[in-house]
């Protein structure tokens, strides 16, 4: 198979989501004297922006309540128009968000920038900060002058930065005025924005202050190579006992049926919500927060983990090895699966059609309970605005407005592939295909989906069966989703030591799968966890829990 650029490898990344953890580099960062109160407790709320559909193309495939997302077979026909004006006045316009791609040619050669710059009547002026820069940029961003901040600015949910609650509470705009309840009508498109995006990205202090970027439920997902892994095997229905059976069958020569990166924990996502293991914190009924570490079922999924590694299953650099280097192994046969964000089908298929059948696994099942999938933060980050006058802020939510636009729109079909004839042609289906040039100005590149963004529905170019396979998976493996119950509260210990803590627990189990460390480790690594503010989590959390039922 023909090696992947490295363009492709970022974008695939960038589709995918946060789907391995990487420990943070930072342990604090200065926004100002004192401390600020972040949580929820005590509070008065501010009521969630009232949520209206947009009106536009009907799915071919319908979404569900419980998280089914809506899919097209087919790219829509007549696009709607979904913002009636130039929302900017000419004015220039700072922003700032994490990339997954590579730098775009500047404004001045950029015709993709120049059409977007056009449509939404501004100037941008742009930076663009890598995802393995981002710590390191954001703790000077948050620790300069506030006469300097950009006027917007994307927080990435991939690292917890240290007392990013406390930045955002002091530096940025409450948009409680302008968003809460039904006041957020004055800008459709953020009113279109389902509630559960709002809510995973949660309150500050009671208070409003981002605008999410929505994200399906199905999160870390083990993507296969349905050949390889039904050859050896897989069917529905499969138990823990099968899928190693099937793993190791899979395995031989130098083809191994298990990918992991560094930073993946060998797959934990996957493994441990197959147990049902909690994803990190479960809340009990009488609100108590219970750390998902300290339960049986995470133990267990490590235990289970190493025995695949002990039988061979796993590459053997998967300690070593980066997520971009993980994705050229999976499309060229190397390994036969990868754990990767949900949202990474699309560059799955498109780049392996012809060459390989992906496909997303269904759990397997442990002790005669049905295996769970990780459920997502339903908010893949979010943008928070410098404070600035009305007038200004005003301008800020049009634009974003315009950004947050729902797919079957003109504005969407600008602002991901840019201007028919130069970026994209029409395929057969009418979806719009990357030209040349589209391959290198586009919206990866120059990444203005990080700043607003419609919500996500299942589509493919010219694949149909391949949005069908992915909304069957989706009705099947909904109902199981283990969710992480922290979302979208606030807790002073995890804002400053949460990253610290975590890394405790992640070597840990990188440890034990890898051989390293005695499984017996583990409930000293958990004891440790607790006692140096874990234990402090789990109280603030069902503090700020208990104020937002």
């Amino acid at each position: 198979m023909p090696s992947m650029s490295r363009r492709t490898l970022l974008r695939s990344m960038a589709a995918g989501g946060a789907a391995i953890s990487t420990p943070a580099l930072l342990t604090a960062c200065s926004t100002g004297s004192g401390d600020s109160d972040v949580s929820n407790a005590g509070k008065k709320l501010a009521p969630w922006p009232a949520y209206k559909p947009a009106t536009g193309p009907k799915p071919d495939l319908a979404p569900t309540g419980a998280g089914v997302q809506a899919g097209f077979t087919s790219y829509p026909a007549d696009l709607v128009k979904s913002v009636s004006r130039t929302p900017g006045d000419g004015s220039t316009v700072k922003v700032m968000t994490v990339s997954f791609g590579t730098p775009p040619k500047p404004a001045s050669a950029n015709r993709f920038w120049a059409a977007v710059e056009k449509a939404l009547g501004v100037k941008i002026e742009y930076t663009i900060v890598s995802q393995a820069d981002y710590q390191k940029k954001m703790a000077t961003v948050m620790a300069a002058d506030p006469d300097a901040l950009p006027d917007v600015i994307n927080l990435y949910s991939g690292f917890v930065l240290p007392r990013e609650a406390e930045f955002v509470q002091r530096r940025a705009e409450d948009l409680t005025p302008y968003l809460s309840g039904d006041t957020v009508a004055d800008y459709p498109n953020l009113a279109n924005i389902p509630t559960h995006a709002w809510r995973d990205m949660g309150r500050i202090g009671g208070r409003l202050y981002g605008i999410p970027l929505e994200r399906p439920l199905p999160g870390s997902t083990l993507w296969l190579n349905q050949d390889t892994f039904t050859d050896a095997g897989m069917k529905e229905g499969w138990t823990s006992q099968d899928f190693a059976a099937v793993a190791k069958r899979a395995t031989g020569g130098k083809r191994y049926a298990l990918g992991a990166a560094t930073g993946s924990l060998f797959c934990n996502a996957v493994h441990s919500a197959a147990h049902n293991a909690p994803q990190e914190w479960a809340v009990s009924k009488d609100g108590v927060f219970l750390p998902g570490w300290a339960d049986e079922r995470f133990k267990a999924s490590i235990a289970f983990q190493s025995g695949l590694r002990k039988a061979g299953s796993y590459l053997p650099d998967a300690t070593s090895i980066s997520q971009i280097d993980l994705v050229t192994l999976y499309y060229n046969g190397t390994v036969g699966s990868m754990q990767d964000g949900f949202g990474a089908y699309l560059p799955k298929y498109r780049e392996t059609q012809g060459k390989m059948t992906p496909a997303a696994a269904l759990p397997y099942s442990v002790d005669g309970k049905p295996g769970g999938i990780v459920a997502a933060r339903r908010s893949f980050g979010y943008t928070v605005l410098k404070k600035a006058k009305k007038e200004r802020i005003e301008l800020l939510l049009r634009l974003l407005d315009y950004l947050a636009a729902p797919f079957g729109s003109q504005e969407w079909e600008l602002v991901h592939y840019g201007v028919e004839g130069t970026h994209f042609t029409r395929g057969a289906d009418g979806s719009p295909q990357p030209t040349k040039l589209g391959e290198v100005e586009n919206n990866t590149n120059l990444p203005l989906k990080y700043l607003a963004e419609g919500p996500q529905v299942l589509f493919v170019p010219g694949m149909p069966d391949a949005v069908r396979a992915l909304h069957a998976w989706q009705q099947k493996v909904v109902p199981y989703a283990v969710r992480n119950a922290s979302y979208g509260l606030q807790s002073a210990t995890k804002n400053a030591q949460g990253t610290t803590l975590k890394a405790l627990i992640e070597d840990a189990v990188t440890g034990i799968v890898a051989g390293r460390l005695p499984l017996s480790e583990w409930d000293t690594t958990v004891k440790k966890w607790r006692s140096r503010g874990g234990d402090r989590m789990a109280e603030e959390l069902a503090k700020d829990h208990a104020a937002n039922t």
